[in-house]
């Protein structure tokens, strides 16, 4: 019985190995380079200051996708071979600068929660475009994958680390737009919301200017 389930199996698959034991090595690393201040975290921590979880929810998730799609673009080779054209690059990043620089504008000059039931919160798609336009992930996520090895052969460990990474940039995601979610409940006042988001907006720049930089 045991015979004919191995013998129906892939032989790329019964030759791969899950080193478990490199899981929490994945993880430290992802957490300290994906986790650390950046456009994409940023951000999200801006929009969750100036327009609370709830309206943010669209752009959280368009950033965990456009991740997804680098961490993808990773695991199978392609974003060197993007990066690798000094026109696409270009492209991306003047894309990323565009968008980042707009969402600072606004969240700059967004109105307390309390106060602004008509404004624009930043959307799916503009997420997606961050996501996938983001300087940061380009290195990061590829630095993450150089780390360590999690299978045996090349298409399970690519594999094994996507799902695990993707996991990761959920909660990594998640928690910064809670932290500015957090501080909403205390910006009632609109001199101290005003700081903040400028603050916020400040820090948002900053961070895209070193991720271009870098």
């Amino acid at each position: 019985m045991h015979g004919s389930i191995a013998a129906a199996l892939p032989a790329p698959l019964l030759a791969t190995t899950i080193r478990w034991g490199s899981i929490w090595p994945l993880l430290v690393t992802a957490l300290a380079i994906m986790g650390s201040p950046g456009p994409a975290t940023i951000s999200l921590t801006a929009a969750g200051s100036a327009y609370g979880v709830r309206r943010s929810l669209g752009y959280l998730t368009g950033i965990v996708a456009g991740t997804a799609v680098v961490l993808v673009a990773v695991a199978t080779g392609i974003t060197a071979a993007l990066l690798a054209v000094p026109v696409l690059r270009s492209v991306l990043v003047v894309l990323s600068v565009a968008y980042i620089l707009w969402l600072a504008y606004h969240i700059a000059t967004a109105s307390p929660p309390s106060d602004q039931p008509a404004a624009a919160a930043p959307s799916l798609a503009g997420g997606v475009l961050l996501g996938v336009a983001n300087p940061k992930a380009w290195v990061a996520i590829a630095a993450v994958f150089a780390s360590t090895r999690l299978a045996s052969t090349a298409t399970a460990d690519a594999v094994a680390k996507v799902a695990v990474l993707s996991l990761v940039v959920v909660l990594i995601m998640a928690a910064w737009l809670l932290t500015g979610a957090c501080f909403a409940s205390a910006l009632r006042d609109p001199f101290r919301a005003r700081v903040v988001n400028l603050i916020l907006a400040a820090a948002l720049v900053a961070a895209t200017a070193l991720a271009i930089l870098h």
